[in-house]
């Protein structure tokens, strides 16, 4: 077999050697080469489509995303990081930010996002000849060397920071002589990004829809030519500040932020449809998350169904968001799952599918779910994860139960460390509401456990330190 091939700085392609320690084992089954379409929605909680409890109900229907989840695997414990930068890097390295330093966003001009140390998932699929593009919202790096094409997609469009920078130009005061403007941005591989225009508010009603349709024409484009390609589709919406597209201002009488939703189920309807109508739904694995728990500011805040808490605490409203994996002929319809699953999971999951190897100098998070989802085995190949806060330790998922060492069950009202941890069975209790420690002491030993032996791993691989520098 030929050695795979990534994209170096230049763009030009060069071969990786396999007995290289980065890439010397498969990282799951054989697999054939499908197309990988994955959707990312920002900041969409766990109660907000039909097919998990809202839709309707919230004054926002979703026909698209409900019709989607029964031709596939609807996750019901899928879990992802405590805001967008973290989400976002894990979802690209496998790995928990806390090692990549990708702990949180910063303003415009200052060291961020991922170091060219981290290999994503574009890279790899790269190397085994996929066709990559990103478009939407990048967060892990906004200078030259950090954007995506310089990361292993082939293109892209959309913005490298983040969606209430929009607001930017609209603000009373606003001084473009201090700090950097907003731009939707775009770029190829080997050349440099350019800007294209400023990102303001009504570029931001209008950007979903470019996303999409340029979604479209690169599936058409590749699948013309029979190359795999690996889309990657993170949407702005629901975002603050959640502006829908002028064609659904106003749609359902619910308010903004019930049209930007109805607007979302239309963006991922119109993929969706693509895809089938090119005939290339089986041999394709698509994929529809959000990065991370509801909106908590008025008036865009969102709702995680029965959980508690929003992003940005360590609530399983913040953890669990929605995710539909469909793969038809390989994946089952209509199943569901309560079974835990991590978004460092599909890093390595979709790593497999496309035959790639993964990094063996580094500990990768993200185990295999591809037995799991294909319904080999009933139970997900994990049993827990450490949950942080930037790099503080806040809880330890372990199946039925949550241990908080902190406690913040809102934004910004915390009680800081606990002298006692909270304990919580999350079944029976998924309001995080009685705290049962005194009467199930032995839970903090298999949790304890986990966590150190995932702090351990830090003294052999130190962690990347927020801000540090290629």
């Amino acid at each position: 077999m030929a050695s795979p091939r990534v994209r170096n700085g230049s763009g030009r392609w060069r071969h990786l050697d396999c007995r290289h320690p980065h890439f010397c084992k498969a990282a799951t089954m054989s697999v054939s080469t499908p197309n990988i379409v994955l959707i990312v929605a920002d900041n969409l909680g766990w109660g907000e489509p039909g097919c998990y409890g809202g839709g309707a109900l919230r004054g926002a229907p979703t026909p698209n995303i409900d019709a989607l989840a029964t031709q596939g695997l609807r996750l019901q414990n899928f879990n992802v990081e405590s805001d967008c930068v973290p989400t976002r890097s894990a979802l690209m390295t496998g790995r928990h930010p806390i090692r990549t330093g990708c702990l949180q966003s910063v303003p415009p001009g200052l060291p961020q996002g991922l170091t060219r140390r981290e290999i994503t998932l574009a890279q790899l699929l790269s190397a085994q000849g996929y066709a990559s593009a990103h478009y939407g919202k990048w967060h892990l790096g906004d200078v030259p060397g950090r954007l995506p094409s310089d990361r292993g997609f082939d293109e892209w469009y959309g913005i490298a920071r983040t969606t209430d920078e929009s607001q930017f130009t609209s603000t009373v005061g606003f001084d473009p002589a201090v700090v950097d403007l907003p731009w939707i941005m775009r770029g190829r591989s080997g050349q440099p990004s350019e800007n294209l225009k400023v990102y303001d508010l009504d570029s931001r009603r209008q950007i979903d829809a470019e996303l999409v349709e340029q979604s479209i024409a690169f599936m058409r484009r590749n699948a013309s030519t029979g190359r795999p390609f690996f889309l990657y589709l993170p949407l702005i919406h629901l975002h603050f500040p959640t502006l829908p597209h002028p064609d659904f201002a106003g749609r359902t009488g619910a308010g903004d932020f019930a049209d930007s939703m109805v607007e979302l189920d239309h963006r991922v309807g119109q993929v969706v449809r693509a895809l089938d109508e090119l005939g290339a739904a089986e041999n394709s694995v698509l994929i529809f998350c959000s990065d991370n728990g509801p909106e908590f500011r008025v008036p865009y805040r969102g709702t995680a169904g029965p959980w508690s808490g929003t992003y940005h605490t360590a609530m399983e409203g913040s953890l669990r968001v929605p995710c539909i994996v469909r793969w038809p002929g390989h994946i089952s319809a209509a199943r569901v799952s309560n079974e835990i699953v991590h978004v460092t999971d599909l890093f390595t999951t979709l790593a497999g599918v496309a035959g790639a190897r993964i990094p063996q100098d580094r500990p990768i998070d993200g185990v295999d779910q591809l037995p799991f989802f294909l319904g080999r085995q009933s139970a997900s190949a994990r049993e827990g994860f450490p949950f942080y806060i930037k790099e503080e330790l806040r809880a330890v998922k372990w199946r039925d139960w949550k241990l908080h060492f902190y406690w913040e069950p809102v934004v910004n009202e915390s009680k800081g460390k606990l002298e006692s941890p909270y304990l919580f069975n999350i079944t029976r209790d998924p309001k995080e509401q009685m705290d049962v420690m005194a009467y199930n002491t032995w839970v903090r030993a298999p949790m304890l456990k986990l966590v150190k032996a995932f702090q351990d791993s830090f003294v052999q691989h130190p962690n990347t330190r927020p801000g540090q520098l290629d």
